[in-house]
């Protein structure tokens, strides 16, 4: 049975992006208010980090703790050492806290690349990895997803993302075909996968057998084609809201939750409406996405 969480970022609590945010308890607060059941840890140190703290804050709330991102750096070798020792410190917060079916999601650091950032939503193949690079990147998440398994029992899951070195569909299938289906499997993002072009339903019915985790993010198709147009970065195109209320942009949420339902998918759907700190009306729409997924069945 599908349950439905949201994650901090939709409090402007994103990789990489200074800002004014609030405190973790007013998150908190707002995700019980406004109908959801679960949560991401979100950002390492945005949340209490000690397991009884953190278990007693969500139990407050009911709340479950069912996943983590971690920011990694697999196109570097010399990285993968604290890439793994990361994933592995988050993975053992979640173990003790969220039990053995929460996940760790991979995500490599986004937004530091100047051109996989400033083409977001454009990628170009020959703004892609080398088959070497590919090479190296894949050996990284293969290490870090078996140390997680390893050390915790818990299973790994990759984020594509704009401003990252995995975005595009042909970068997903790449990367999938080059790890190891036993440990690393798929966070299928809904926005994420429209802004670089691909077709959601498609995604999810071609991907069905990786996909462990989902993020339900909407895309606004006007400020997704000024962005082309003007040639926006990630963060600006993030700033001016390609990533919309669910249902207002293009992603076909009842044609989501129908494949999922014929892909037999029973994890998580987690709200994700990334905005940067400061900017929109969080607990409105938080509210707002809750309500949208209840009439369309969820």
């Amino acid at each position: 049975m599908i349950q439905v969480a949201n994650a901090p970022c939709s409090w402007g609590v994103i990789e990489n992006i200074e800002g004014e945010r609030g405190g973790y308890a007013t998150v908190l607060d707002e995700m019980h208010d406004t109908g959801y059941v679960g949560t991401e840890l979100g950002d390492w140190g945005f949340m209490p980090t000690d397991p009884a703290t953190l278990s007693g804050e969500l139990s407050a709330r009911k709340l479950k703790l069912l996943g983590s991102w971690v920011s990694v750096s697999l196109h570097d070798p010399d990285r993968h050492a604290r890439s793994e020792a990361e994933a592995v410190r988050t993975a053992r917060l979640l173990a003790a806290v969220g039990g053995s079916q929460a996940v760790v999601v991979l995500g490599n650091d986004p937004y530091t690349d100047p051109v996989r950032t400033l083409n977001a939503g454009r990628i170009a193949p020959e703004m892609g990895m080398t088959e070497s690079q590919w090479e190296v990147f894949a050996q990284g998440a293969n290490r870090v997803a078996q140390a997680v398994m390893r050390e915790t029992g818990l299973r790994t899951v990759f984020h594509h993302h704009i401003g990252t070195w995995v975005e595009t569909p042909a970068e997903v299938d790449c990367f999938l075909s080059l790890t190891d289906p036993e440990v690393m499997g798929l966070c299928f993002d809904t926005g994420h996968y429209t802004f670089a072009g691909g077709d959601t339903v498609e995604g999810l019915r071609r991907y069905r057998d990786r996909i462990w985790h989902v993020h339900f993010k909407d895309q606004d198709p006007g400020v997704a084609e000024r962005s082309r147009r003007e040639g926006w970065d990630g963060v600006t195109a993030v700033g001016h809201g390609v990533f919309c209320e669910l249902g207002k942009g293009s992603v076909d949420f009842p044609a989501v939750l129908r494949q999922l339902g014929e892909n037999g998918y029973g994890g998580w759907v987690v709200v994700e409406q990334d905005v940067l700190p400061g900017l929109g009306s969080p607990a409105q729409s938080a509210r707002r996405n809750r309500e949208y997924l209840r009439r369309i069945g969820l």
